[in-house]
C-alpha cells in the first residue's frame, strides 16, 4: 500500500509559535532549563481565571448545562456579548454574533463563508499568523501591508489602500497588535475606514486584547465605533482579558448595514450549523465574565506594565536590540541586528540558554528588517534572568 497521499491545502500551513516549540523540546531533552517566553499564555504564570468566571462553568455543570446549544450560542451568553458591545464599545446596528471555539473559529467560519479560492485579504504585517494560515488553507491570497515600525507600528492607509486590486475582499485589522504590542489611533482607524468603504471592503478587527492597555495616555477604539456604513467584524473572547485561553470560548460581532451584511451573516450560520455549537458550560462564563467583577483587570494591568517596563529597560542593554515599546498586550518585537537570520538567532538562543522566543519571519516582517517577538508574562525575577542570558548569547554573535 502505498503512503497516504495528503490535500495540497496544508502545504503553506505554518504557526511559528508552536513550531519552535520542537526545537524546545529538545533542548529539554538535552537536559536545558528552559525560559518560555513564545507563548502568549497567562495562566503559565502568575496570572489565574478570576474566581466568578470559573463558578459559573461549575454552576453551568452542576445544573447540566452539557446539552447542545444554538449553534451561535446560547441566549444569555449572546444577550451579554450584544449589552457589552453597545455599552463599552460603541458598537451599533450590530446584525449577526457567533460564539466560538475560541476566537479562532468564528474568524475561519467568517473567512470560509466570504472567500472563494483566488480571491484576496489585505493581513497587516508583523501579524498573528493564524489569518494566513487559514487562507492558505482556502486557496486564498494574504497580501501583506507592512505596519510602520518608525511611527509606532502604525498602519499607513495610504500604502495600504495601494495594494487593493480586483478580488481583494477584506481588511484584516488586529489592535492592540500581536506581535507588536501597538495600539491604533482613532485616527488611523477612520483612514482605514474610509479605504474599507471606498473599495467595498469587509474589515475584521481583531479585539482579543481591548482592554490590555498599558499606559494611561493611550485609548484602545472599537473600529465598529466609528462607522455603521461598512460591514465590521469584531473578535473578542475569554482567552486573554479574561485570562482563560484554555476556555477555548470566543465570539465574532458582525455590524453594518442590514442589506450589505445579511448574506455574510446567513452563509455563516450555515457552516456554524454544520459544526453545531461552543462548549456549553462555558459558554455559562461569558455574562459572569463580561458584567461581573472586573478588579482583575486592573491587577493585570500593573502586572503587564511593570513587565514591560523591564522588557524596554533590558532590551535597551544588549547591543544588537532596539524596540518600539508596546502599549497593549504582553508582548514586544524588537529588531535585532545580528550577522544571522532571526530564526538561527531564536534556535541559538533555545540550544545555547533555553530562552525560547519566536523569529519574527513567523509574524512577517519588512523586508530587509529582522525581529523576535518576546512574551513579557513571566514573573520579574525570571523576565530579567531571561534576557541575562539573551545579553550573554548575544556577546559571542
Amino acid at each position: 500500500m502505498n503512503p497516504i497521499r495528503t490535500s495540497r491545502h496544508v502545504a503553506n500551513v505554518t504557526y511559528a509559535v508552536r513550531d519552535v516549540a520542537v526545537w524546545a523540546q529538545a533542548a529539554a531533552a538535552a537536559g536545558r532549563s528552559l525560559i518560555s517566553l513564545n507563548i502568549g499564555d497567562p495562566c503559565l504564570f502568575d496570572f489565574k481565571t478570576p474566581e466568578h468566571v470559573i463558578e459559573a462553568i461549575v454552576r453551568g455543570l452542576r445544573a447540566n448545562k452539557t446539552s447542545y446549544t444554538a449553534s451561535e450560542g446560547t441566549p444569555q451568553a449572546l444577550a451579554a456579548i450584544r449589552r457589552d458591545a453597545e455599552d463599552r464599545k460603541g458598537i451599533r446596528d450590530i446584525r449577526y454574533m457567533l460564539i466560538g471555539h475560541g476566537a479562532s473559529e468564528p474568524i475561519e467560519i467568517l473567512l470560509t463563508a466570504l472567500l472563494n479560492e483566488g480571491e484576496s485579504v489585505l493581513v497587516p504585517q508583523p501579524g498573528y499568523p493564524l489569518y494566513q494560515a487559514v487562507l492558505a488553507k482556502l486557496g486564498v491570497e494574504a497580501i501583506p501591508y507592512d505596519l510602520d515600525e518608525a511611527n509606532d507600528w502604525q498602519p499607513n492607509p495610504a500604502e495600504l489602500g495601494a495594494k487593493i486590486k480586483p478580488g481583494t475582499r477584506a481588511l484584516v485589522l488586529i489592535n492592540p497588535n500581536n506581535p507588536t504590542g501597538s495600539v491604533s489611533s482613532k485616527r488611523i482607524l477612520e483612514e482605514l475606514l474610509e479605504v474599507a468603504a471606498r473599495h467595498e471592503l469587509v474589515v475584521l478587527s481583531d479585539e482579543i486584547y481591548d482592554r490590555m492597555i498599558l499606559d494611561d495616555d493611550v485609548t484602545h477604539v472599537a473600529t465598529a465605533s466609528l462607522r455603521s456604513d461598512v460591514p465590521i467584524a469584531t473578535f473578542a473572547g475569554l482567552s486573554k482579558v479574561w485570562l482563560g485561553p484554555g476556555l477555548r470560548l470566543g465570539w465574532c460581532i458582525l455590524s453594518g448595514p442590514d442589506a450589505v451584511t445579511a448574506p455574510l451573516a446567513a452563509a455563516m450560520g450555515q457552516l456554524a450549523r454544520a459544526r453545531l455549537c461552543a462548549s456549553h458550560p462555558v459558554q455559562c462564563a461569558v455574562p459572569a465574565a463580561l458584567e461581573g467583577p472586573q478588579d482583575h483587570i486592573r491587577e493585570v494591568q500593573h502586572k503587564l506594565r511593570r513587565r514591560r517596563d523591564i522588557t524596554v529597560e533590558q532590551l535597551a542593554r544588549i547591543p544588537g536590540f532596539s524596540l518600539v515599546p508596546p502599549h497593549g498586550a504582553f508582548y514586544a518585537f524588537p529588531r535585532v541586528e545580528f550577522p544571522i537570520s532571526d530564526i538561527d538567532l531564536v534556535r541559538g538562543l533555545i540550544e545555547h540558554t533555553g530562552v525560547v522566543l519566536v523569529h519574527g519571519t513567523g509574524f512577517g516582517q519588512k523586508q530587509g528588517t529582522k525581529h523576535v517577538r518576546i512574551v513579557f508574562l513571566p514573573q520579574e525575577p525570571l523576565l530579567v534572568e531571561a534576557y541575562e542570558k539573551i545579553r550573554d548569547y548575544c556577546r559571542t554573535l
